[in-house]
């Protein structure tokens, strides 16, 4: 029997997109904080000049599967990451943009064979939103290494 896994220390050598919708940007520029900080300290180079990372803004979450899927065909990254945050209001807009945002990162893994890291925050209000992306525990930081085992494992398979 052969187990697969991935492993953090086999990290480095990976390529990582990373999508990062604009709106509510006092919380996904806090979720890219904590994603990067976790991808540096494990070894992924996260400065300016950084040939394994890239990060791509887009105006909101509806917009994050077409760039994800961009950055996954390309044959470019080993694994993307999806950032944004989408807040209920009094509109049933929430539901639209959550059901389709999820469905469409979906596809876009399944599509390309490309492991695409779901880290859209879906919350009833802007509190939540907070306290996911740093006031308790920042889920950034969890994207990452979700990012960094799947990568890892999708290399390990045959």
């Amino acid at each position: 029997m052969a187990t697969f896994e991935g492993r953090f220390t086999e990290a480095a050598s990976l390529q990582i997109g990373v999508v990062v919708a604009r709106f509510n940007d006092l919380v996904t520029a806090k979720l890219l904080s904590g994603c990067l900080d976790c991808l540096s300290r494990h070894g992924i180079d996260t400065g300016e000049a950084s040939s394994q990372l890239d990060v791509a803004w887009v105006p909101g979450s509806f917009e994050i599967p077409l760039v994800a899927q961009r950055m996954a065909a390309s044959g470019r990254y080993q694994v993307v990451i999806t950032l944004g945050a989408v807040i209920r209001g009094d509109t049933p807009h929430f539901d639209v943009v959550v059901a389709e945002v999820s469905k469409g990162v979906a596809a876009v893994s399944r599509g390309s064979g490309v492991p695409v890291i779901f880290g859209v925050l879906t919350t009833d209000t802007m509190q939540q939103a907070l306290e996911r992306a740093g006031i308790k525990s920042n889920l950034g930081w969890s994207y990452g290494m979700q990012a960094l085992e799947m990568g890892s494992l999708m290399k390990a398979l045959p």
